[in-house]
């Protein structure tokens, strides 16, 4: 059975406002449920003698200072924005009540 159905990818691209066809939909349920299967197979993997490794390769972190730097003009910050008000980008509302959805 799926785990991935084509109702949800159609809701997911909804809140990721983006359009699918009826292909793209269908497709993409497909290939997500493929790699959730190969999550699962992974899953399986016995790894209790291997060590955990955050780079395949030991690589030193280069530190320096953290030290505040002169802040970036709020006029050029915003020279590109498509709205703004005061020092503000505007934008869409994203959040709407608790309630609608």
């Amino acid at each position: 059975m799926a785990r991935i159905t084509r109702e949800v990818v159609e809701h997911v691209a909804t809140l990721a406002r983006l359009s699918l066809s009826d292909e793209e939909a269908a497709r993409m349920a497909g290939e997500l449920d493929t790699v959730l299967a190969y999550a699962e197979q992974l899953q399986q993997v016995d790894t209790g003698g291997v060590e955990p490794t955050a780079h395949p390769v030991p690589l030193p972190t280069p530190l320096r200072e953290d030290r505040p730097g002169p802040a970036l003009d709020p006029d050029l910050a915003l020279a590109n924005a498509p709205a703004r008000r005061d020092s503000a980008f505007v934008v869409p509302r994203v959040i709407g009540d608790e309630d609608a959805g």
